[in-house]
């Protein structure tokens, strides 16, 4: 079994020829919004971004924050920021500091972006704290929050929000949350959890709300001694008919991982596994969620291998009950490789897939790419609007969000003025 590591955005890092970067696509405008320094803001931005109705960003940071007691260690046990729109520029602001177990019961690490529920508080997981003992931290197994805005007007940028633990993976002796959550329309929340969990292979869980109080049930618990999917990475989408997807990092009846989906049954939920990746075919690890694209299908990346050994974007066409699968691109070219990012689907007519590499250049060196897929004529044609280059940021592991105008916003874990990561917009 693969270990998870804290670092997923973190690969080698070398220096590549100006030739490569005249390959950026033109008329693309790349500013930082953000730099992160590693103190009360937070450091190593590893998820996406969210952005509310007024146009503000939400993230989390994994690092940084509050640097005491089990947090000590880590560097910082992370941070939850917003950044508000103000005129033609951002204010940022540090919403929470996770504080970690070791008495606080708190989370610790966190991974994955944040989700507005539907009372318009913040959702998240994190990969530690919550309480636990697990072989890999001190500070806890991981949990599930909720953080809201204080009750009272705030008159100063700096008031923290508050922050409650919903759910800790111990509880069902899992570990390792790293996934974003979703909802459905009664208010239930689910993401999965990636090791551990009643068969040892991670599961998929569901939170319902009642009384202020959130109720665990586990909806498919994976078995990784009975060519299961196992080790769940990554945050799930529903379809239109309330059926669950996510992806796998191991098993799926290969050894490369795969994708599955989950069908309520009776009382429960039964899995049909949809994708076995075979490794140098069509890629090896699934990191990040499926994307839906609006009428069906449904596409996603691996981080490596492939048929140019750097990583794919693959599509999965329903057709006869199940998936077909088809190869968008294969990375390991000058656009970048090893995406640990899921892929953005601008909309189904306009035939354009947003993503990030967390490397560059053909033998996946670099500082990762922020990349742009179009599709004409039965092709789809890659171009890089931005190289990273160390200064600006490296190694982004985020998805990449677009606003109402067709602005790209996203993150990069590392780099940046302190070497802490930065927020960062692509204007077209």
């Amino acid at each position: 079994m693969r270990q998870t590591s804290r670092r997923i955005a973190v690969f080698f890092c070398f220096t590549f020829s100006l030739a490569v970067l005249s390959n950026i696509a033109q008329g693309q405008t790349y500013q930082v919004l953000y730099n992160f320094t590693g103190g009360a803001d937070g450091g190593f931005p590893a998820a996406g971004l969210t952005m509310d109705a007024a146009g503000n960003l939400y993230g989390t940071a994994a690092e940084g924050g509050y640097t005491g007691g089990p947090c000590a260690s880590d560097g910082g046990c992370g941070t939850v920021f917003k950044l508000t729109h103000r005129g033609s520029g951002w204010t940022f602001a540090p919403l929470y500091a996770f504080k970690g177990d070791s008495g606080n019961n708190d989370g610790a690490i966190p991974i994955a972006g944040v989700t507005i529920g539907p009372d318009g508080s913040l959702y998240g997981t994190t990969e530690a704290g919550g309480g636990g003992n697990c072989y890999y931290f001190q500070d806890g197994c991981g949990a599930v929050f909720k953080l809201s805005p204080p009750p009272a007007l705030c008159k100063s940028a700096l008031c923290p929000w508050n922050e409650t633990v919903i759910y800790s993976v111990a509880y069902n002796n899992g570990f390792e949350a790293l996934g974003d959550v979703i909802f459905d329309s009664a208010g239930n929340l689910y993401s999965t959890v990636a090791l551990g969990g009643p068969l040892d292979g991670g599961y998929v869980f569901e939170l319902t709300p009642s009384d202020g109080r959130w109720t665990e049930k586990t909806l498919y618990a994976f078995d990784p001694n009975n060519e299961d999917c196992n080790a769940p990475m990554a945050g799930l989408v529903f379809d239109a008919s309330g059926n669950l997807y996510g992806t796998a990092n191991n098993g799926c009846g290969a050894l490369y991982g795969g994708a599955f989906q989950l069908v309520p049954s009776g009382s429960g939920w039964a899995e049909n596994i949809i994708l076995r990746l075979n490794g140098f075919g069509d890629g090896d690890g699934t990191t990040a969620p499926l994307t839906p694209d609006g009428r069906g299908d449904f596409y996603g990346t691996t981080s490596d291998l492939g048929p140019n050994e750097h990583g794919t974007i693959f599509e999965l066409t329903p057709s006869d009950g199940g998936f077909v699968y088809s190869l968008v691109y294969g990375f390991g070219g000058a656009g970048g490789a090893y995406p640990a990012a899921p892929v953005t689907v601008a909309s189904y007519a306009s035939g354009h897939l947003y993503g990030t590499t967390g490397n560059s250049g053909g033998l996946g060196i670099g500082d990762g790419t922020v990349y742009e897929m179009t599709f004409s004529d039965g092709t789809w044609t890659q171009n890089v609007l931005h190289y990273f280059q160390g200064s600006d940021g490296k190694f982004p592991s985020s998805s990449v969000l677009i606003d109402a105008n067709g602005n790209l916003y996203g993150t990069a874990s590392q780099g940046g003025a302190y070497g802490q990561g930065v927020v960062w917009e692509i204007r077209p």
